[in-house]
């Protein structure tokens, strides 16, 4: 396989994470890839990436971007006082998938939340996602718990 560097998102990068979160059937439902993209993208982008409980990863492969995560950490009062990881928005670019690039982003996230002491790593994925839902049965991940939302 070809080099590949895991990094910390830049603000150049935020319209190409942008374009992979907006370019699945579930994504293009709910997100607005726009030149210039709205200022909401660049607000959450300045938020995530000021929280210190907030990583947003990224995954280059010559020079091109290609993945992308979200690694939250979160302190519950459960586990006493325990620190939970949270994956998100995992993407991985259509031309790219099927060569373990996520997977290569996911055991990164997990090295990441062992070294800040959280005692489990979480993650939601949506039941029409049938393919992730196996990659991440794949990768150890068990379907624990019944999760819930609610939008507005």
């Amino acid at each position: 396989m070809d080099k590949f560097t895991l990094r910390e998102a830049i603000l150049d990068d935020l319209p190409h994470i942008v374009n992979m979160l907006a370019s699945d059937k579930l994504g293009v439902q709910r997100e607005s890839f726009t030149d210039p993209l709205p200022e909401a993208y660049v607000q959450a982008f300045d938020q995530i990436t000021a929280d210190p409980a907030q990583y947003l990863m990224v995954m280059e492969l010559q020079s091109e971007l290609v993945g992308t995560l979200q690694l939250s950490f979160l302190p519950y009062l459960t586990y006493q006082g325990g620190v939970r990881a949270q994956i998100e928005a995992v993407r991985v670019h259509n031309d790219h998938r099927g060569k373990g690039l996520g997977r290569k982003m996911i055991m990164r996230a997990i090295e990441m939340a062992q070294k800040k002491g959280a005692h489990m790593v979480q993650l939601t994925t949506d039941k029409k996602r049938p393919e992730a839902i196996r990659f991440y049965n794949d990768l150890g991940f068990t379907a624990t718990h019944e999760g819930m939302k609610l939008h507005f």
